[in-house]
């Protein structure tokens, strides 16, 4: 019997629309590193308005926004805190230490969120030439390890003044943001007023081919741009991806409920499921199952594969699914028929 593919190993892997690919077709275009790309300038204004900031930067992916960022916050021997299962320590080549020079301070927490006072206790004392400077918080929001974990804003406020009080910047990797703020509430500009930048990717679950939006004040985006250029991320008639980012901020931000509540129903089921121990929290589009079998990830999702269900394995007995907009009704239908016990 053979099944339809449902791709649920990530939220990259949504295919623009009949829409979106006019949008690009059509859209005008320019010399970017001239800043003389339409589209690419008008989905720089349109984010910074949107999250109240002074200038938004167009980068090639969220990595790139994210080593971008580091690097114009940071020192060569500067120290960054981030959580132990921070995708800019674990997903993003070194970057931290090959861009910029820096050591990393790894906080353990809940499913990849730390407290004010965890940062409180990890900064380095300035005066012991032994230790290298803390200079950067980073946090990220959902957190892709945690299961698509949602920070606690009144905490991340609480950070914020940690940071305030002790000299120190303020980072989001906000990769998979607009999941945390459609399942808060919380506007976009309210939630950026408590960062010194955020990178927005655009890619994942909002369903544009290609991109990332770096958010911050003028002076740090002008830097930004600069260091784009040096990591080669000057693009040139980049409006036709452009048009695709601001189609999908345009179109796609409140439909990602229905991924959420389609990730809660198969959570729902894969508890009931009788190779499956247990699920993290669902609270947004990711579901992470782990497996009764301590090395049962692989077998899992070779028989999912054969069930037309891709899904990734995250360690030797945990499971990844991530849900988008390509997953309509038929595929839920589909998917739950395979998984239902």
């Amino acid at each position: 019997m053979s099944y339809p593919i449902i791709d649920l190993r990530s939220d990259t892997f949504t295919l623009p629309s009949l829409e979106m690919r006019q949008a690009m077709a059509y859209a005008p275009v320019g010399d970017d590193v001239f800043g003389e790309d339409p589209t690419v300038n008008e989905l720089e204004k349109y984010c910074a308005e949107l999250f109240g900031t002074e200038a938004a930067l167009y980068c090639t992916s969220g990595t790139q926004s994210n080593q971008i960022a580091i690097n114009v916050h940071t020192h060569p021997g500067d120290e960054v805190i981030c959580a132990d299962l921070a995708h800019i320590y674990i997903y993003e080549g070194g970057g931290i230490a090959l861009n910029s020079g820096c050591s990393v301070r790894l906080l353990s927490g809940d499913l990849g969120r730390f407290t004010a006072q965890d940062v409180l206790n990890n900064i380095n004392n300035k005066n012991d030439i032994h230790l290298p400077l803390t200079r950067l918080v980073c946090i990220e929001d959902t957190v892709n390890k945690g299961g698509g974990a949602i920070w606690d804003f009144e905490e991340i406020k609480k950070i914020r003044k940690v940071c305030d009080e002790n000299n120190l910047i303020l980072h989001c990797d906000g990769a998979r943001l607009f999941n945390a703020l459609i399942e808060t509430g919380i506007s976009p500009a309210e939630y950026a007023s408590q960062f010194d930048s955020i990178s927005i990717c655009l890619s994942k679950g909002l369903g544009a081919p290609v991109g990332s939006i770096l958010v911050g004040s003028k002076a740090f985006i002008a830097k930004s741009k600069r260091r784009r250029k040096s990591m080669g991320g000057g693009m040139r008639q980049a409006g036709i991806i452009a048009a695709g980012a601001l189609f999908a901020l345009k179109n796609n931000v409140t439909r990602m409920a229905i991924d959420h509540q389609n990730a809660k129903e198969i959570s729902a089921i894969l508890k009931q499921h009788p190779l499956i121990q247990s699920i993290f929290p669902t609270t947004t589009n990711i579901v992470i199952a782990q497996t009764k079998k301590q090395d049962g990830a692989l077998e899992m999702v070779e028989w999912l594969k054969e069930r037309g269900i891709m899904c990734f394995p995250f360690g030797p007995d945990k499971i990844r699914f991530v849900f988008h907009l390509d997953i309509n009704d038929e595929k839920m239908n589909q998917l739950k028929s395979v998984l239902l016990p």
